[in-house]
Parts: structure tokens; C-alpha cells; sequence
């Protein structure tokens, strides 16, 4: 691309009528002026298409032709070309299995026109206060422009009136040969960097219309009905209504409830709502048609835009909920807190963190969670700087606390990597309560000092006890538990609690001291459960923004600076182990190449150790070389698909609790809620009530427990969201 760069003197300015740039790629635009796009690389002009006209042709071959090079960023190259990156990957496909031919069909079908007085009359009307729906109602009966025309040209308005120009429009510089120069393609593309086109493959916000519930008819996945009734329970939708600042909120619950159905049929992301585009999807989510994926997307980041906090709001008011429902009849609340490396395999460059399971460091951010007793997801705690666990002790704690009342006991089970002398002493001091592991090296317990026995996980365990733990430094002593293991190995724990020995060691190790006997390792169960089912490690949100000047990261030039110094000692260690070698086989020659290697290895050795002073171990970021290129992600977009992800594993874990007393096989149970939550079935609508006759895949036993799952639901009367006439769901079996 290179090679067609003239080196073009800059013409005089030319008053020509006012024109768009979309650059994509540093010396690549699309300069379109009225509705003829003019395509310039390096000044040269390479092609030519019309916009508005029937034919796309020319503009398919120039951008499949350009996307070929493997030098463009194809999101960009879209963009500029007007289509969408799905649409792009579509023509690129069709190229690969027929040629450039495949391309040239002519668009399908008609094509809206918005005329430009019919545009300046609508926004004429919006300036006035007026909403797309009265602009629709007001336009005559004949060439009526559809619902969804309205609504693009009020977007359009939108966007124009919150972000308008400061800069006069510049005139487009012209040469006598007709070519755009070099000069005149960068001064332009300057100013209009970051245009946004219109979508041709659906990408565009398409407005949400609710619908009426509709019966008499055979309905895809409607088993998720029952998960979009418990999370209405659960109060999501009113919490999301009143954190987003949603008056009309019929978008946000279809948005919403698309979301919920995709998880609950094992999509695991926002894209999953593709898989609800089926005839009866718009039943499904009592809309008018079923959204796209971006069309989601869109909606709660112009949302998350309106309102900043908005996602943290819904995130601090579901909390609320869940941590309320943790209390505790009898003794403390108990919350497990555990984190794991969310790894990110993308292409930006963001700070890395150790990943046990690896043993490794790699790139991506640390995310914290706290689960309740019974092991179900209560928040989360994203930390892109990768900081310890003694450093969110406090903090959540503080939540916990806030949640719960000054007078709720709290106890936090976790780890040993939060198990530090003075951290311990903070919770303590704080009034929290606490069991971890004792990190070694600890005194050895004699064996005839463990005078009880326990249970562990069907092993039994002997036990010691004692207050002799000390904290150091005056911050007091603890309790210790000593167990000794079958095999002879000694764990030691330390803990602030009035709770019996018994209860605190199966509360960390499982016993029958707690419901569920795995104890703490149910939430290591829960972090690949909550993966695999709900996809609680997917992105979701790509949006980055630099770290702010004077954030202290780790030196990666001090980090090679060490590797370095590393490799030169083993070097030198090789040379030294030769030498001291006393066979014969080491000749003259081979032992004075070796003397070099050990004299090189000492002498890179002390320029290292040289540099190491003038090298510190942290720097702010705009001193070290990731200065303009590290980067983090907003998670603005994941705040929110993670809250619907957590309302979902605990109603799941409620629907599982529900039906496992009544499998054969319990520990299959959100198995079996997993194929109860995508069976599809019959809705009947009455006026007291909607009857929804399932057929989910199970076997007779199976059938049998589900029927005793659907007796418990109807007493409790579900009902949709944001249905007028609060009619109770009612769900029964198809007969085999």
C-alpha cells in the first residue's frame, strides 16, 4: 500500500459543496460527497461507488478486494465502507467459494428513502420536543415511512445535537487530475476520524415494542419462562428499571429477558440471542420481533451513557438483595471469598496476573467473588490491577456489613493466601469473623496431643486445639486447629469465632458440620460450574481506555533487566561446571572457548548489576515503554451481564435445591433444570391464569420429580415481567 503514497505538492483550496471522510487505515479514506464515494489510498484514487444506488457491486469488490491485503482492520474497513463487519464477513465468504463474481449481485429488495425535507420536518419536530411515535402518527397515508425509518432519523438527530461540530466543515482540496492528494486525504480524515455509519447488516438499534401475551400455539425454549419469573422475584427488572433511569421501559425488559433466555438455553454470552431469532422467539420474549445480539448491546450502552453509574447502581441494589438473603436464623452468616485469574486472549495490551492454575503469569484481570454458605454466587469484584486478596478483605467486608446490619454476625472462609498476621487483625478488630489456613512454616503438634476425631469429606481426621497462635507485634493470639490427616500430614487453621472447632473445620475442609459436606471447595466447584453454565469468564465488553498518567505498574524493562541477570548467572554456572570437569575430553581449544563464555557471562554480569539502581522495580506507566499502548476494559457492559449471570446461578441453585430430594441421581439436578429451562411447550391464556404445558427431554423418574417441581412453583404464583394483569404461571407435563 506503501508504493501508491505520491509525494503530491498541496493544491490551493477548491470551494467545492461539503463531503464526509472515513479513514481506515492511516493512508486509506473514503471520501463521499452528496452520494458518490471517491476510495483513496496514499492520495491515489482506486475506486469509485454510488451509495444510494440499487447496484453494490463496485463497492463489494473494492472492500473484499481491499480486505484481502491481510494490512487493514476489517472493523474499520466496514465502517468506512458503510456495512457492518458481519456483512463484510459474509461478501469475504462468498468470494472465497465462487470468485469476485459472487459479490456483484444488485441489493434486494426496496429501498427507503428519507427525502431531505421529510428529514428537516422530523427533526424540526424533535428540536419541538415531539418522540418518534408522533412523528410517525402525523405523516400522511400514502408513502408512509415505516416505524423503524422514525426511529433511525430520531437517533441521527440525537447523535447530532448531543456531539455537534465545533470546527467549520472544511471544503474538499482538489488537483487538476481529479485526485484527492495525500495532504488534502489527512487533513480531512483529521477531522472526521471516527464518523459512524449507518449498519446494512441489522447492526442499527432497532426499536423494542412489547407485545401482548399470545397462547394456542406450540413455543420454542418456553421453559425459560420459569427462570424470567424467578429473577422477577428476585427483583432485577425493577432494580434495572430504577438504576438505569428507565421511564419506558419496555425495551429494557425485552433486552433483558432476551439475555436471561439465551443463558438459560446454555448460550453463555449476549450473542446467544441470536439462537432465539426462531418463529415463535417473538412469544417467547413478548415482543414484536426477537432483537439481534448488537441490537443488546446497544441498547444498554446507550443506556450505561445516559446514566454513568447506572451499572453500578443495579450491582450495588442486587447485592443488597442477595447478601440480605444469606442472613442467618441461628449463628454468623458464612461467605466464602475466593479469586481467579478472568484470562484475556485478545489483541490490546493489559496488565497480567498469576494464574495458579498455570503456574504462570498471564494477561487479563483478577476477578473476586463471594459466594454464601450454599455455595451460590453473591457479587463480584473485578481488579484489573491484579491486587492480593489481603488488600479486598476490608472492602468487602465493608459490604458485607453494609448489607447485613451492625448487628448480623459475619464469618469469611477463605485461603491462605489473605491468611497474613496483620490482615488477620484488622478483620478481627473490625468485628468480622474468620477461618483460613495457617500459612507455613508452623510448630509440629505432637501426636498424642490431638485428643478428638472428625470427619472429613468420609476421612477421618484427629484434632487438636489450642490459643496459641500469636499474631506478632501486639496484635494478640488467635485460635489455632490442628488436624492430622490419614497419611500422617498435619493442617493447621486459624480462625476469630465462638463457633464449636467441628462446625469451623467443615465450614473450610466439608464435614456434616455444614448442608453441603465439600465445604469451601463447593465455591472452587461454583467458579466451573458458573463457566461452563452461565460463562462468568466471557469478555463481553470490549471497550478499553488507557491507564491515567502516574499509575505505578510493574518496570517491564526491570523485569528483563532481572531475566537477564538471571540467564547470565546459569551461563556462568555452565562455564564454571565444564572447567571444573577433570576428564581428558575437554581439549585446549574447547577449554579457552569455555574461559570466554565465563569471562563474557561475568563482565554482562556487572553491566547488569550496573543498570539494576538506575532501574526501579515499579514506574508510573508513562515512564516505561507500555506508555500509550496498556490498556484496561471499562467492564460497563460485563457489570451488568454479570448481575443477570448471578440472579440466574441462584435461581438455578433454588429450582436444583427444589428437585434433587426427589431424583434418583440429586447430583444430576441442575441438569435436569437446564433441560427444563430450554424444553419448549404449549402456552393456553385464560383470564386467570397462563397455562404452559412443557416437554422437556427426561426420562420417567426424571418426569416424575419435575411434576413435584411444578406443584411448588404454582403455589407460589410466578408472574412475568412487566405483565399488565399479574396473571400466575402455570406449568404442568405434556402426557408421554
Amino acid at each position: 500500500m506503501e508504493d501508491l503514497a505520491l509525494p503530491l505538492d498541496p493544491p490551493p483550496l477548491q470551494l467545492e459543496p461539503p463531503y464526509e471522510i472515513r479513514r481506515f487505515s492511516s493512508d486509506g479514506t473514503v471520501v463521499v460527497r452528496g452520494a458518490i464515494a471517491n476510495v483513496f489510498i496514499g492520495g491515489l484514487l482506486i475506486g469509485t461507488f454510488d451509495e444510494n444506488a440499487d447496484d453494490r457491486g463496485p463497492r463489494n469488490v473494492l472492500v473484499v478486494t481491499l480486505s484481502k491485503s491481510g494490512q487493514l482492520h476489517l472493523g474499520r474497513l466496514a465502517s468506512a465502507f458503510g456495512i457492518t463487519d458481519e456483512y463484510l464477513r459474509l461478501l469475504r465468504r462468498k468470494e472465497q467459494a465462487k470468485g469476485l463474481g459472487a459479490v456483484l449481485g444488485s441489493r434486494q429488495g426496496k429501498i427507503s428513502k428519507v427525502s431531505p425535507d421529510l428529514r428537516a420536518a422530523w427533526f424540526a419536530m424533535f428540536d419541538a420536543g415531539q418522540m418518534p411515535i408522533d412523528a410517525f402518527r402525523e405523516q400522511p397515508r400514502k408513502d408512509r415511512r415505516g416505524y423503524a425509518t422514525v426511529w433511525r432519523a430520531y437517533f441521527q438527530w440525537k447523535q447530532k445535537v448531543s456531539s455537534p461540530s465545533t470546527a467549520p466543515l472544511l471544503e474538499l482540496p482538489t488537483a487538476s487530475d481529479g485526485q484527492l492528494t495525500l495532504w488534502g486525504a489527512e487533513a480531512a480524515a483529521d477531522q472526521d476520524e471516527d464518523h459512524a455509519s449507518a449498519d446494512e447488516g441489522g447492526a442499527e438499534v432497532v426499536p423494542m415494542t412489547a407485545a401482548p401475551v399470545r397462547g394456542g400455539q406450540m413455543v420454542q425454549h418456553v421453559g425459560c419462562w420459569i427462570l424470567l419469573a424467578l429473577a422477577n422475584e428476585l427483583g432485577l427488572h425493577d432494580d434495572a428499571r430504577r438504576a438505569l433511569a428507565q421511564q419506558n421501559h419496555d425495551g429494557l425488559r425485552i433486552a433483558l429477558d432476551a439475555v436471561i433466555c439465551a443463558l438459560a438455553i446454555y448460550q453463555r454470552c449476549v450473542e446467544g440471542v441470536r439462537r432465539l431469532a426462531t418463529p415463535t422467539g417473538p412469544t417467547l420474549l413478548r415482543a414484536e420481533r426477537v432483537p439481534s445480539a448488537s441490537g443488546v448491546r446497544k441498547l444498554f450502552g446507550r443506556l450505561l451513557s445516559e446514566t454513568e453509574i447506572g451499572g453500578a447502581l443495579l450491582d450495588a441494589r442486587v447485592t443488597t438483595r442477595l447478601i440480605a438473603a444469606a442472613h442467618a436464623d441461628e449463628g454468623p452468616a458464612i461467605f466464602y471469598v475466593d479469586g481467579h485469574l478472568r484470562r484475556y486472549t485478545g489483541k490490546q495490551v493489559v496488565r497480567k496476573g498469576w494464574r495458579m492454575q498455570d503456574r504462570r503469569v498471564l494477561p487479563g484481570s483478577t476477578d473476586y467473588y463471594v459466594h454464601d454458605e450454599d455455595g451460590r454466587p453473591v457479587f463480584r469484584v473485578p481488579v484489573t490491577s491484579h491486587d492480593s486478596l489481603t488488600a479486598w478483605l476490608q472492602p468487602i467486608a465493608r459490604r458485607l456489613r453494609d448489607g447485613l446490619g451492625d448487628d448480623e454476625r459475619i464469618l469469611l472462609a477463605f485461603d491462605r493466601g489473605g491468611a497474613f498476621s496483620e490482615h488477620l487483625a484488622e478483620l478481627r478488630d473490625a468485628g468480622i469473623e474468620f477461618v483460613t489456613y495457617e500459612r507455613a512454616p508452623y510448630p509440629k503438634i505432637a501426636v498424642t496431643a490431638f485428643d478428638r476425631k472428625i470427619v472429613v469429606r468420609g476421612e477421618t481426621y484427629q484434632l487438636h486445639e489450642s490459643r496459641n497462635k500469636n499474631l506478632g507485634d501486639k496484635r494478640g493470639r488467635v485460635r489455632r486447629i490442628g488436624l492430622l490427616t490419614p497419611g500422617g500430614k498435619q493442617i493447621n487453621l486459624v480462625a476469630i469465632s465462638t463457633a464449636p472447632a467441628e462446625q469451623l473445620v467443615a465450614i473450610l475442609l466439608g464435614g456434616p458440620a455444614v448442608r453441603l459436606p465439600s465445604g469451601r471447595w463447593q465455591q472452587e466447584n461454583a467458579f466451573h460450574h458458573d463457566d461452563a453454565r452461565w460463562g462468568i469468564n466471557q469478555l463481553d465488553d470490549r471497550a478499553v481506555e488507557p491507564y491515567p498518567p502516574g499509575t505505578i505498574i510493574p518496570n517491564p524493562a526491570r523485569r528483563r533487566l532481572d531475566r537477564s541477570l538471571r540467564l547470565a548467572r546459569v551461563a556462568e554456572g555452565d562455564a564454571r561446571r565444564k572447567l571444573a570437569c577433570t576428564t581428558p575430553a575437554l581439549g585446549e581449544l574447547r577449554r579457552a572457548a569455555v574461559e570466554q563464555d565465563l569471562a563474557d557471562a561475568l563482565e554482562l554480569q556487572r553491566d547488569l548489576e550496573a543498570l539494576r539502581p538506575q532501574t526501579p522495580t515499579h514506574a508510573p506507566v508513562e515512564e516505561t515503554v507500555l506508555a500509550g499502548k496498556l490498556v484496561r476494559h471499562t467492564g460497563q457492559l460485563k457489570r451488568i451481564i454479570d448481575v443477570i449471570r448471578i440472579v440466574c446461578a441462584n435461581a438455578e441453585s433454588e429450582l436444583a435445591a427444589l428437585i434433587a430430594p426427589h431424583l434418583g441421581r440429586p447430583r444430576e439436578a441442575k441438569k435436569v433444570i437446564a433441560n427444563v429451562l430450554a424444553a419448549p411447550g404449549r402456552v393456553t391464556l385464560t383470564d386467570q391464569a397462563i397455562h404452559v404445558r412443557l416437554a422437556p427431554a427426561a426420562n420417567r423418574s426424571e418426569c416424575k420429580a419435575i411434576q413435584h417441581l411444578f406443584i411448588v412453583i404454582n403455589q407460589r404464583a410466578l408472574v412475568l415481567p412487566s405483565d399488565p394483569k399479574h396473571l400466575p404461571l402455570r406449568f404442568e407435563l405434556q402426557p408421554l
